[in-house]
């Protein structure tokens, strides 16, 4: 189980259909809805403000999410918040993307469908128009999606809901192996293709 704690008799709240790592904290003022993953290392602290997450969205490993008193931070239907991110009291658009270690500041709207890339600094208060990719320190507009690229982020966070009926019927402490004599991969699986990979398909 993750580690959950009430502050102020306030009790976090995960829907029976959502996975959340046991490496995870959460605190407070959480809304997880249905189908949402939260992964290892993930920090979603609602000590003075409200923190939900819609149905089938996904917080990665070693994400934060917070915000100042009283706000507010949303992550909408099927969005995807990257490995370590950070989100302050700012608002995710459904199926958007948030890049790994990107920051996303107070006030901060990200549009539907957006992509928000890598090591970016969304500034407070931003607004990301729905549909384009946002990059940069500090963060711009740097153009619209594609389709083909609206397309890809539909893989990326289906990866997500097809690992959760996996963890909970595989997912166990154990002890390491101590030595391995064949050293090919032993998880093979379908999934997402990187998006530059996606991009080079004939």
């Amino acid at each position: 189980m993750p580690k959950v704690f009430s502050l102020d008799g306030v009790v976090p709240v995960v829907d029976p259909t959502a996975f959340v790592h046991p490496g995870a904290v959460l605190i407070g003022d959480v809304i997880i809805g249905p189908d949402c993953y939260v992964g290892p290392g993930a920090s979603i602290r609602a000590d003075v403000g409200q923190i939900v997450m819609a149905r089938g969205s996904n917080f990665q490993d070693n994400c934060s999410a917070h915000c100042f008193a009283g706000g507010r931070t949303e992550i909408q239907e099927y969005a995807s918040i990257g490995h370590g991110a950070v989100l302050h009291g700012c608002t995710v658009g459904a199926r958007a993307i948030i890049g790994m270690n990107a920051v996303v500041m107070d006030g901060a709207v990200i549009g539907d469908d957006c992509i928000v890339a890598a090591l970016a600094f969304v500034r407070a208060n931003f607004q990301a128009p729905a549909r384009t990719i946002v990059a940069g320190l500090p963060a711009k507009v740097l153009r619209d999606i594609t389709e083909a690229e609206i397309e890809w982020k539909k893989s990326a966070y289906t990866d997500y809901l097809n690992t959760i009926p996996r963890c909970r019927a595989t997912l166990q402490e154990v002890e390491a192996l101590t030595g391995i004599d064949d050293m090919s991969p032993r998880i093979t699986i379908e999934g997402a293709k990187t998006l530059s990979d996606f991009r080079k398909k004939p």
